[in-house]
């Protein structure tokens, strides 16, 4: 685990270990800074007296998570073959999970308390084509993906010097994964490159079998209508099975595989026929990341995902989102993989919403505008000190501020209430921005 560092004036130096961090603060070579991630600014240090190494960011964007890591380019010559040999020594892992399902959900919830509302105003003209998007407009839940990583890099940009990015631009072509028969000259918009149907199958189905859950076994495509028949090789009529899963099913259709196992039948339908929507958004928040990160100035490496696959494969990786980011682009060698990955969870600082609805739609509480109170906003990171009565301690967690100067704290342990004094609050904050900051 390495340790980020700064100078005075908060430029980005190169980072070090652990130990020599904690030997530092110990001696009084350096003071504390932030928590989350560990950095530390020494005190006789400065960006014009120190060497900077060239590091790379890189990253595997994906639906649900996304991957980060940053290495060092080491390339050596081999004395055999006089070939230039591109090892990368890993420094930190880090992923986080995205909120682009609870943004939708959340959507789709808000349209239809409106449809709702306004279906009883017979009078009231449609209003959903009298708006134009701008060019380049993305959906809010694939609009935070895209935020949530640039927000990210720049953060991390200020905590190390970054000198090139990496990203896995992968294209899943939705049109031929549905209609495999189709041809290149009826795309609007040209071939799209990507995973075979192979590969989107390992993902789509867990790598494991669909019939009997097994895992780490060689997977074989079957046919959930064979096509004895009449069934098609669309995606929608394919499955991943076992050896030995495939020999029993044979030609049977999957009622009739199945018969005494309903439930089973029912879920491998239902996720055999579910829509490509994952897809999709990585290929909207994919390209507009790539677009995004390419106006930084900096050089953008992109790579497919069969490359980092072949990668990881050839080097004996397991499959992580982090570590899917170590093997993007050419890479001959990956050093110190084997280290802690910095879980991060997106979370909402606030809400458009002024009201509470009932379940038919219609606001029955009306909330204050104002996000903030004593200082503090509702979802920061805070430490509470509990003075009197039964909440004597400190608690760590996430806070929910009232106007009326009560709080609820959410710790690791549960829900925890108390009461703001107006004259010494009853905690001592700190707010979680890329780290805790210290007390206010």
């Amino acid at each position: 685990m390495v340790v980020f560092v700064l100078d005075k004036r908060k430029k980005a130096l190169m980072p070090c270990s652990e130990k020599r961090a904690w030997m530092l603060l110990e001696r009084g070579g350096a003071c504390f800074d932030r928590m989350v991630p560990f950095t530390i600014p020494p005190v006789d240090r400065r960006v014009e007296d120190s060497a900077l190494q060239p590091l790379r960011l890189k990253l595997d964007p994906g639906s649900k998570a996304t991957g980060m890591v940053w290495v060092r380019g080491k390339e050596t010559v081999d004395a055999s073959t006089s070939e230039i040999v591109r090892a990368i020594p890993v420094h930190m892992l880090l992923e986080w999970q995205h909120r682009g399902e609870a943004i939708w959900d959340a959507l789709a919830r808000r349209r239809a308390f409106r449809r709702r509302r306004r279906g009883n105003l017979r009078y009231r003209p449609s209003r959903f084509d009298n708006r134009s998007k701008p060019k380049g407009w993305l959906a809010p839940s694939l609009r935070h993906r895209v935020d949530t990583v640039l927000g990210w890099v720049t953060r991390i940009g200020r905590l190390r010097p970054i000198t090139a990015l990496s990203q896995e631009l992968v294209r899943f072509d939705t049109l031929a994964l549905k209609h495999p028969e189709i041809s290149r000259t009826e795309y609007q918009q040209g071939s799209l490159f990507g995973y075979e149907v192979r590969e989107y199958m390992l993902e789509k189905w867990g790598r494991k079998c669909a019939y009997c859950d097994a895992t780490g076994l060689p997977l074989e495509i079957d046919h959930i209508h064979p096509c004895s028949k009449g069934g098609s090789d669309r995606l929608s009529n394919l499955t991943l099975t076992s050896h030995p899963c495939n020999q029993r099913k044979g030609n049977q259709p999957l009622e009739q595989f199945l018969v005494k196992a309903p439930e089973p039948a029912q879920k491998i339908m239902a996720k055999a026929k579910s829509p490509l929507r994952d897809d999709a958004a990585v290929n909207s928040s994919g390209w507009a990341l790539f677009q995004r990160l390419k106006a930084r100035g900096l050089e953008v490496e992109v790579a497919s995902g069969g490359r980092t696959k072949w990668n990881r494969y050839r080097l004996s990786i397991p499959k992580t989102h982090c570590l899917d980011a170590a093997c993007v682009g050419h890479v001959d060698a990956v050093e110190c993989w084997k280290q802690p990955v910095l879980q991060v969870q997106a979370m909402e600082r606030g809400r458009y919403q002024r009201t509470r609805l009932t379940k038919y739609g219609f606001p029955h509480v009306y909330l204050t505008r104002s996000k903030s109170s004593f200082g503090f906003q509702t979802g920061e990171l805070i430490g509470a000190v509990g003075r009197t009565g039964k909440k004597v301690g400190i608690y760590l967690g996430r806070v929910a501020i009232r106007a009326s100067g009560s709080f609820e704290v959410q710790t690791g342990n549960g829900l925890v209430q108390g009461k703001a004094s107006t004259d010494s609050l009853p905690w001592s904050g700190v707010q979680m921005d890329m780290g805790i900051r210290g007390p206010r």
